[in-house]
């Protein structure tokens, strides 16, 4: 039971769901008894600021808040978390915790439980993702050290994408670089997993088995083309900094930039990854907001701001057309994500001039983000899902951990 008032009770074993992000940490709790039921969701986001903010959302009033917290970084951040979950929840009832894991590099992308051994050589692949791994490996550390018997199941952000074909992996840079597992890798594969389930739930089967591309559109943001229900290629790489413009990541660079602002500028590689994560995007743009929200607002007033959604909506635009052409053709193209599914003026822009591929957009129902936003007659069906990763890790939990009924 979830302790106090009259707050939900969890009748049995209970999931709990780990996303660690650069500066946020988001979770969900789930009842793992005769099906997977949601209990709540939150997230701990401000994390390194002055003053952070601690959210949870749950079936009713008694469930949900919202307050300020100060965590001045991941392992602060986590105590916060953990110190809430051991007040709500009673002995026994948590099960196991399940954590996205960004890049497992060329090793890990099945979904297993965590061991030392494992956090060992994630450790040692941290330069292949410093921006998630090393904050990743210290959530599951302090789990370990608060509930040390508690099982933790990895679950790789990078499996939807580990067979695709060999050609969409390669990197075009010396062949022994390959051998070191410098490759595309591609991120965003549990929401991509997801999306296509959920695809083959309301349009069918077959609609799922056709050329599908997948446009997750938020923070981070990629764009994936998917026939017979594996994916093709999509837009991030060796990282998840490449592709399209994001949030605060540049997405696709010329690499001669990092030589020049080497030799003009003094930027050294230190001071070269943290612009391209964290100064990029739509905030380097902009020079005001990484929020597309912001921007969509200021656009009119401000032509910083305009250029910066007009950036994003024409690489997304790009992008889409290069992954149509990986597919050979477009059946079904899908928005999600925050932008993805929130932003009706961004995925109207992204899809103008887009009929010689097929894709149309129907004013009303995008306005309304409608589960389908073509008309009918469109030769390309369009549509907004949202994404729900969280789901998908508790479901994987079950598998590679099944949970047995109480005694």
């Amino acid at each position: 039971m979830i302790a106090g008032g009259q707050s939900e009770t969890v009748a049995g074993r209970a999931v709990l769901t780990v996303n660690g992000g650069s500066s946020s940490i988001k979770f969900a709790l789930f009842q793992a008894e005769e099906g997977l039921r949601r209990i709540l969701g939150g997230r701990i986001e401000g994390i390194g600021l002055a003053e952070g903010k601690f959210v949870v959302k749950g079936a009713g009033p008694a469930d949900s808040f919202s307050k300020s917290v100060v965590a001045s970084d991941h392992k602060v951040a986590v105590n916060i978390l953990m110190d809430w979950i051991q007040g709500r929840i009673q002995g026994g009832a948590l099960a196991a915790v399940g954590h996205r894991v960004v890049h497992g590099g060329p090793k890990y992308w099945e979904p297993q439980p965590i061991t030392t051994e494992m956090l060992a050589e994630l450790r040692v692949l941290s330069p292949f993702d410093p921006e998630h791994l090393p904050e990743e490996i210290l959530l599951t550390e302090a789990f370990h050290e608060r509930f040390p018997r508690l099982p933790q199941i990895a679950c790789f952000d990078t499996a939807f994408h580990h067979n695709m074909p060999r050609v969409a992996r390669l990197l075009p840079i010396p062949r022994r670089y390959d051998a070191k597992g410098v490759q595309r890798y591609g991120f965003h594969g549990l929401s991509c997993e997801y999306l296509m389930r959920e695809l083959a739930r309301v349009a069918g089967p077959e609609a799922a088995q056709g050329r599908v591309i997948l446009a997750h559109l938020g923070n981070g943001a990629s764009i994936t083309a998917v026939r017979e229900g594996r994916s093709v290629d999509t837009s991030m790489s060796f990282t998840p900094t490449a592709g399209l413009p994001m949030s605060t990541r540049s997405g696709e660079l010329d690499p001669g930039i990092a030589w020049y602002l080497a030799r003009m500028e003094n930027v050294n590689a230190r001071q070269f990854h943290e612009m391209v994560n964290h100064e990029s995007g739509l905030l380097g743009v902009s020079e005001t907001s990484s929020d597309m929200r912001d921007l969509l607002s200021r656009q009119a007033q401000d032509v910083r701001a305009a250029e910066a959604v007009a950036l994003f909506c024409y690489q997304a635009r790009k992008w889409t057309c290069a992954m149509a052409g990986a597919l050979g053709g477009l059946d079904t193209l899908v928005f999600a994500g925050g932008i993805g599914e929130n932003a009706p003026e961004a995925r109207a822009r992204i899809c103008q001039g887009l009929g010689f591929i097929g894709v149309e957009i129907d004013a009303s129902r995008n306005a309304a983000s409608a589960p389908v936003i073509s008309p009918d007659a469109s030769r390309v069906t369009a549509r907004v899902i949202r994404t729900d990763e969280e789901t998908i890790i508790a479901e994987t939990v079950l598998r590679v951990l099944p949970i047995p009924p109480h005694a």
